[in-house]
């Protein structure tokens, strides 16, 4: 049983990977670290389930991936809102230089 959440949460990061290897926009690139970290999230929590591991260890670093995962949301998402106005859009290979 517990290799069928483990294949889940690697199919779950594979997806992520590949969205933020080729995909060319931004918030198409957060959407798979998104990806990413709930496919961790999701083995961190059926190994603890499956395993003789403290089901409170498990959720505490569960909810820190959660945690991890809202604060990058927000960080990129302001970025992404910056480039915006800079560049007028949100294409990752047209952005060269930031400055403030």
């Amino acid at each position: 049983m517990l290799s069928i959440y483990q294949y889940i949460a690697f199919i779950m990061f594979g997806l992520g990977l590949f969205g933020v290897m080729y995909r060319r926009s931004l918030v198409g690139m957060l959407i798979g670290v998104e990806l990413m970290l709930n496919g961790s999230a999701l083995s961190i929590m059926a190994a603890a389930q499956f395993t003789a591991a403290p089901a409170p260890l498990a959720q505490l670093s569960t909810l820190l991936v959660m945690g991890l995962a809202a604060a990058e949301t927000t960080l990129v998402l302001a970025i992404v809102i910056i480039v915006d106005k800079r560049f007028g859009h949100v294409e990752s290979e047209n952005v060269s230089t930031l400055r403030g």
